[in-house]
């Protein structure tokens, strides 16, 4: 296989799988085992095509929180004012932020080897079949609801250095989920909140990774042929990806992805050597 196709296909696994609820890390991580492990700024390149993907599809959203917070007429997103969206999405990532910088400095973060993502896969799985039932169960007694409260936000700020801590969780799984037990009973509100403030936190933590890479000199070398494959791949198939989900879960449950992460991780902790 040459090294341009086997970066096309690590392109298209981290565009479909970084924002779909069935851990990126996984699959990244066993598709580099037949097809080659690659650089750090590979993986931050590929990254950086899956988010630039969601802010193209949330552009318009975008424009109408920037003229919230610029102009004060934003109008409304999910039946509560733009600027007051906006605000809890800053908050949000404030808390990731925060957090995400004490667990960086206190190293708290499981290795990424194949056991305990593997363990992560099928214990996210289960829990994501728990809560959605959880889920549905506040939208019978509460009805539909679409507005993030402050507590909403902070919580999904947390999930996201949960997710981070514990490579295979999920970044999606746990902050959509997170959303909906805390109160959001609706799916596509929930999942918007959770892509959103992903943006700005993908971005950070992207950008801190690469400093670090170009302080220790990590830029020489690469394959830039094979970067530039790999990033429009994981662009083009995170757009088509997410966009087909945001179309999928106005009318159905997340739980075959919930099926989907046990199998795969009971797949992993069957056919992959232990500590692998």
């Amino acid at each position: 296989m040459t090294d341009l196709l086997a970066a096309l296909l690590l392109g298209v696994i981290e565009g479909i799988t970084e924002f779909l609820p069935i851990s990126s890390t996984g699959h990244l991580l066993i598709a580099e085992r037949w097809l080659g492990q690659r650089s750090d700024l590979f993986n931050i390149a590929i990254q950086a095509g899956a988010i630039l993907a969601v802010v193209l599809i949330y552009r318009a959203r975008l424009w109408q929180l920037a003229r919230s917070v610029l102009h004060g007429d934003g109008g409304a997103v999910h039946g509560q004012p733009a600027r007051d969206y906006f605000l809890k999405l800053a908050g949000s990532f404030a808390v990731t932020a925060v957090l995400g910088i004490v667990a960086k400095q206190l190293g708290f973060a499981l290795p990424e080897t194949i056991t305990p993502i593997a363990w992560a896969l099928v214990l996210g799985g289960v829990w994501m079949v728990l809560a959605e039932w959880g889920a549905a169960r506040r939208a019978r007694v509460l009805g539909e609801r679409g507005t993030i409260t402050w507590t909403v936000a902070v919580l999904v700020g947390v999930a996201q250095v949960v997710a981070g801590v514990f490579p295979g969780t999920s970044r999606s799984a746990a902050t959509i989920f997170v959303a909906l037990l805390a109160g959001t009973t609706s799916r596509v509100a929930a999942t918007e909140f959770a892509f959103l403030v992903g943006i700005p936190t993908m971005f950070a933590a992207t950008a801190w990774e690469l400093v670090a890479l170009f302080r220790r000199g990590g830029l020489a070398g690469e394959d830039w042929s094979a970067l530039a494959v790999a990033f429009v791949a994981a662009t083009v198939t995170a757009f088509v990806a997410v966009k087909w989900l945001l179309h999928y879960i106005q009318s159905h449950r997340f739980t075959p992805f919930a099926v989907y992460r046990v199998a795969f991780g009971v797949a992993l902790l069957l056919l992959v050597p232990a500590g692998g």
